[in-house]
């Protein structure tokens, strides 16, 4: 009897569609996307957070077009940004229309709230003549009151069938190029109700557990329901919804993704708990190289270990690592092999060193190799 490679996820088939310069589906790495939560026309303000997003790894980003100040705004912003803009639209079609024109690459809808049949079409040719994707984005907190009524309450069933029947209208219509969600804050329903919609059609899937909480319970409840469907084979970009910084969305995304070995960027620490056997302060030495490898987007690996009962295995494992030992120093191994001692009160500089050296001969190669090598890397 065969056996699946226990660290092999097959990832379920999609189409792809475009955001901006950005596939999403069809075997694309999984994408990972946030929110600005300033004020879209604090164009200035805006611009910042975008770029702070973009900085710490976003590829996509999200903002919020409730007026036509909004979309005006829109305009002032994407040319000032790298990454696609998707433009958050709920209700009127005519924001729809305006942030396609100011250059969205993206238009968050529900084609359920946006009007009558004429204005959907509107809406599709705004796409159309202006190169967007769109996400239909179901949430179980604003189901329609038909569904509400017939189901009784939000359900995996309910959310599937309002995520069909608006795919409908935009396939009726000929339009294909969108992507759904069906998000709730329940990991159980969100997870059912992904699941429900990946057998019903090819669409390709942004995940998310939408209002998870603060940082630490909204990484948790992310992680369990992401983490699910993304071991499942199920999705193709990603939005970690957390109450904090949204830059940090961007870093549980990533981690996540890790995680199940889907996509690397950045440092990978791997760092014990700590315990009366450590030869340094492991906690307060990782918070510190965790800020100051930040600005790392080369994906490596570095061990962090306080005793030797672990260290020297973890680190054969790493592109770098240190384990603590005994009279202030601790090893330093490269490429899995012990290669020198650091003293402990010089450890935390070397190995930022070490780390800094690492990822200039990492990019160095892979651009050697072409822009595939690159592409696979990320």
């Amino acid at each position: 009897m065969s056996v699946r490679p226990y660290r092999d996820i097959h990832r379920r088939e999609s189409r792809q569609i475009m955001v901006g310069n950005v596939p999403v589906g069809g075997g694309a790495p999984i994408s990972v996307q946030s929110m600005t939560n300033t004020l879209t026309t604090d164009v200035a303000a805006t611009v910042e957070q975008v770029r702070a997003l973009e900085e710490a790894g976003a590829d996509i980003v999200r903002v919020s077009c409730p007026d036509e100040e909004s979309t005006v705004a829109l305009k002032q912003i994407v040319p000032q940004v790298s990454v696609p803009i998707v433009a958050d639209i709920h209700f009127h079609y005519k924001r729809a229309i305006e942030a396609a024109d100011a250059g969205a690459a993206c238009l968050r809808i529900n084609p359920g709230n946006i009007g009558t049949a004429d204005r959907v079409r509107d809406v599709i040719k705004a796409a159309k003549d202006h190169g967007c994707s769109m996400r239909i984005g179901v949430n179980a907190g604003s189901l329609e009151k038909e569904l509400l009524e017939r189901y009784g309450e939000p359900c995996p069933e309910a959310m599937v069938e309002s995520a069909l029947n608006h795919a409908r209208i935009l396939q009726d219509n000929d339009f294909h190029e969108f992507k759904i969600s069906v998000k709730a804050s329940d990991v159980f329903l969100a997870v059912a109700a992904y699941q429900g919609l990946a057998e019903a059609g090819d669409f390709p899937l942004h995940l998310g557990i939408t209002e998870a909480g603060g940082m630490i319970p909204g990484t948790v409840k992310s992680s369990i329901g992401l983490g699910m469907l993304l071991w499942s084979g199920i999705g193709d970009t990603i939005r970690v919804s957390l109450s904090a910084d949204p830059c940090e969305e961007i870093r549980v995304g990533f981690d996540i993704l890790k995680s199940l070995n889907l996509r690397h960027r950045g440092v990978n620490i791997i760092s014990c708990p700590s315990c009366a056997r450590q030869g340094f302060q492991v906690i307060e030495t990782v918070k510190i190289l965790e800020d100051r490898l930040a600005h790392i987007a080369t994906p490596m690996t570095l061990s962090i270990i306080g005793c030797v009962v672990n260290g020297p295995g973890e680190a054969r494992e790493t592109d770098l690592g240190f384990t603590g030992g005994g009279a202030g120093s601790g090893m330093m191994y490269i490429s899995g092999v012990a290669d020198h001692k650091v003293d402990n009160d010089k450890m935390i500089d070397h190995i930022v060193e070490l780390v800094e050296k690492k990822a200039e001969e990492l990019e160095t190669e892979r651009a050697s190799e072409g822009p595939d090598a690159l592409a696979k890397a990320s």
